[in-house]
């Protein structure tokens, strides 16, 4: 049987000390070495095996090269097979994001396994950026000496770490200020920027950008601004005023009730001119797609857009911000740049909320291939105790997780998201995957139907944190490089 390829690379080089024959009559002992040792591929190649046979394969495998930069990523036109041998290896990241030789005993916090994109750190969502170490008065901690105490040595060892975790940052803003600072950013390289996470401040224009509504040619932004917010009100006075006729009565009144429901432990949702701009972004959106119209859970979806445009407009934290301080251009503008990034989400989501939605319907069922797959017992269990994927998963898929994580962390994942190719409709259903295995261990404890509905619905995520959700889609991305055919196509998905 031959012998079971690898992603790694094996040197050739002979070393002192290596068996070597002293001549032709005596037996070649490295090469029956070798065979004796040699491991036999397993039998059968079926999908359900690939998870477990990488997990083995790479529980060790880190990168120790010092001079090497990497970045991985994974051609979508191609089929990745096992997800190894598509992997390509580019030479352009920063070269203090490379993982350290230090991997015995623990795996890097963000990098749980070799295929995972190396992680960048983020700044606070509502904060503006942490600043240098030496504008925060930090300094290197002097050599230690043998006289030094055992806390003055975990103090130096913690200022180090603090300035090793604010250059990093600095260094992941300026890239994004570099980008920006460009008559016209390049999209490509703002995407994978942004799929580690977005600066807070820089996060309204790139959103907008990688969302298609705001050009990246700074000559045409202001132009685009200005015909497009103005287009989104005079659809309002066109059509707003007929939310109380008989035809649209009930959509109106869905809505209507629906808003208040949003978010309602945020202040800033329950502000009357909020509640007002969102019940005239969701009936002009829905008024003009007749094809899908509203459906409960789109409410949830505007919330992020409206957060991070007028972020640009508040200091600190945006969800208790006082809006009664701002302009009414400045409210203006930020609804009617909601109302089109919304929109133009929603276009890559039009089976999600059409007759039946056979959109969410088939991604439930990926769901669940890829979870027996993952993880064939946790599938079982629920299973046995009668738990249909389509009783917790449905406002996964219909939420987009909204209700499943703190408004910080859906805004941090939608930055992976809106960098991905299909974020929101495919690469959603790796990080679901993901998601669910992730309480694996809890689910299979738990004894009966009753048990393991209300965890699944109520679920520990409130104190999640950007590292939390870039942990999970670093996980997803494995994922995806494994069973990247998971996603099955449904007609007319874009």
């Amino acid at each position: 049987m031959s012998e079971t390829p690898t992603f790694w690379k094996k040197s050739n080089i002979k070393h002192p000390g290596s068996i070597k024959r002293v001549n032709s009559n005596e037996p070649d002992t490295q090469h029956m070495l070798k065979k004796n040792t040699r491991k036999t591929k397993p039998s059968g190649d079926d999908d359900e095996d690939k998870f477990v046979e990488f997990n083995n394969k790479t529980d060790d495998a880190w990168l120790d090269d010092s001079n090497t930069d990497l970045e991985f990523s994974i051609n979508p036109t191609e089929t990745v097979g096992t997800g190894l041998s598509k992997l390509n290896i580019h030479p352009s990241l920063p070269r203090d994001l490379k993982v350290s030789k230090h991997h015995q005993g623990s795996r890097p916090h963000l990098l749980p396994r070799q295929l995972s994109p190396p992680s960048y750190p983020t700044s606070d969502l509502y904060s503006p950026p942490r600043p240098t170490a030496s504008s925060a008065g930090i300094s290197s901690p002097p050599a230690s000496t043998n006289e030094g105490t055992a806390e003055s040595r975990h103090s130096a060892v913690r200022s180090n770490s603090d300035i090793s975790v604010m250059n990093k940052e600095d260094k992941h803003i300026a890239k994004f200020q570099e980008i920006l600072q460009s008559d016209c950013p390049d999209l490509e390289s703002l995407r994978k920027r942004t799929w580690f996470g977005c600066p807070s401040h820089h996060r309204p224009i790139v959103w907008q950008m990688l969302s298609g509504y705001l050009p990246p040619n700074v000559s045409r932004r202001s132009e685009t601004l200005d015909r497009k917010r103005g287009e989104y009100w005079r659809f309002v006075a066109q059509y707003f005023k007929t939310r109380h006729d008989a035809n649209f009565s009930s959509l109106y009144h869905q809505i209507h009730i629906d808003i208040p429901r949003t978010n309602p432990a945020i202040a800033l949702f329950q502000h009357q001119k909020v509640q007002e701009a969102f019940e005239r972004i969701l009936y002009i959106w829905a008024y003009r797609n007749p094809g899908s119209g509203y459906v409960q859970g789109i409410n949830d979806l505007v919330t992020p857009f409206y957060v991070v445009f007028l972020g640009q407009y508040v200091e600190g934290n945006v969800e208790t911000a006082d809006i009664s301080q701002l302009t009414d251009e400045t409210l203006a503008n930020t609804e009617a740049d909601t109302y089109w990034c919304l929109s133009k989400l929603l276009d890559n989501l039009h089976d999600n909320y059409t007759f039946a939605q056979p959109g969410i319907q088939m991604k439930v069922h990926d769901l669940r291939r890829l979870v027996n797959r993952m993880d064939g017992v946790l599938d079982a269990h629920l299973e046995r105790n009668v738990v249909e994927y389509l009783q917790f998963s449905f406002r996964w898929m219909n939420n987009l997780l909204m209700r499943e994580m703190p408004l910080r962390c859906t805004i941090r994942l939608w930055d992976t998201y809106m960098s991905e190719p299909n974020g929101f409709s495919h690469f959603h259903l790796y990080v679901c995957a993901k998601f669910l295995t992730k309480w694996a261990k809890v689910i299979k404890s738990l004894p009966d139907f009753q048990a393991i509905m209300l965890f699944l619905q109520s679920l520990p995520t409130s104190r999640w944190s950007d590292d939390d959700i870039a942990e999970l889609v670093s996980e997803a991305f494995q994922l995806k490089c494994l069973f990247p055919k998971a996603v099955t196509a449904v007609a007319g998905t874009t």
